[in-house]
């Protein structure tokens, strides 16, 4: 299968044919997963095309990238810069994903890297509808738990945003497709409740909201904060705590949150129902409020919506 994504991309300084946007074979990031991302989305809305968080989400790569000691060669208001360029030069049709990525490419073999190695940029976008399926956000979809855990603390950092992290959310992904699921959901070293593959996980019982803290090894989602300032907006408390993996059968709603997610409700967990097997009037609630923060119907108070037009301070 071809993806032929979007028609130009930024690559070290130039914007260039799709096509073009190429990586040495012998790149230390095809062979140790040295690399670090970031995943993007803009919006269409009465006010023009805005992009989702950017600033925040380019803060955060540059942070993945400090972890992983890769210095970077542009400035970060360059490549928020970069960004907003890349969605204009493309004139799409439709809401697109904007993906910034940075890799230690070619150099001298070995796997710890020299503090010169070589690091390539590029900022590319193409667009993209609804990772889990456009039905899946007013019906919900059916995930399992993964045989697969997360990685302990202080193994990976999965605070970092890094290629060789996603090694671990293709073998949830991959396994619960495979039996028929839309997603995976892992459990961290400890048993209690981590994150989907590529996505962040609440639950609402009793009318409380819960998520999972930092320490149960997953990634700090910009989405996942989101949703918890919006949810204390329209009063409702949510709750970090360790979940034990039963708490999601006896749930009364599950969701999914994230870049490509948005905010997407679970209906079952291995086969067990949850609540009604439908979408849950929380989860529709906070939907309601997220996705009107593009449709105007939710004020952006936060500042959170970024102009493409706009140049970086």
């Amino acid at each position: 299968m071809t993806f032929a994504g979007g028609k130009l991309i930024w690559m070290n300084g130039e914007i260039i044919p799709w096509e073009d946007a190429t990586v040495h074979v012998m790149s230390h990031a095809l062979h140790y997963g040295s690399s670090v991302f970031e995943g993007i989305r803009g919006y269409k809305t009465p006010d023009g095309m805005k992009i989702f968080r950017l600033t925040d989400h380019m803060k955060r790569f540059y942070n993945s990238a400090k972890i992983y000691r890769m210095s970077m060669e542009y400035e970060c208001d360059e490549l928020i810069q970069v960004c907003k360029d890349i969605v204009v030069e493309n004139a799409f049709e439709n809401n697109p994903y904007i993906r910034p990525i940075a890799l230690l490419g070619l150099g001298p073999p070995g796997l710890a890297p020299k503090a010169d190695h070589k690091v390539d940029v590029a900022v590319a976008a193409w667009e993209w509808g609804a990772y889990l399926g456009s039905e899946g956000l007013e019906q919900g979809v059916d995930v399992c738990i993964s045989s697969w855990q997360r990685v302990a603390p202080n193994t990976i950092p999965a605070m970092a945003k890094a290629g060789g992290n996603y090694l671990s959310g293709q073998l949830i992904s991959t396994e619960a497709k495979r039996l028929g699921f839309a997603e995976g959901i892992a459990l961290s070293t400890d048993g209690t409740v981590s994150e989907g593959a590529g996505e962040n996980v609440f639950v609402v019982a009793d009318g409380k909201i819960m998520t999972p803290p930092s320490s149960s090894s997953i990634l700090t989602g910009l989405t996942r904060d989101a949703i918890v300032k919006l949810a204390e907006k329209i009063g409702l408390e949510v709750t970090e705590m360790a979940i034990p993996r039963e708490a999601l059968y006896l749930a009364d709603e599950i969701f999914f949150t994230g870049t490509a997610a948005e905010v997407t409700p679970i209906r079952s967990v291995d086969r067990i129902k949850i609540g009604a097997g439908s979408r849950g009037p929380i989860t529709k609630e906070l939907q309601e409020v997220f996705f009107g923060l593009f449709s105007g119907k939710t004020e952006d108070s936060e500042g959170w919506l970024e102009d493409v037009s706009s140049k970086a301070s």
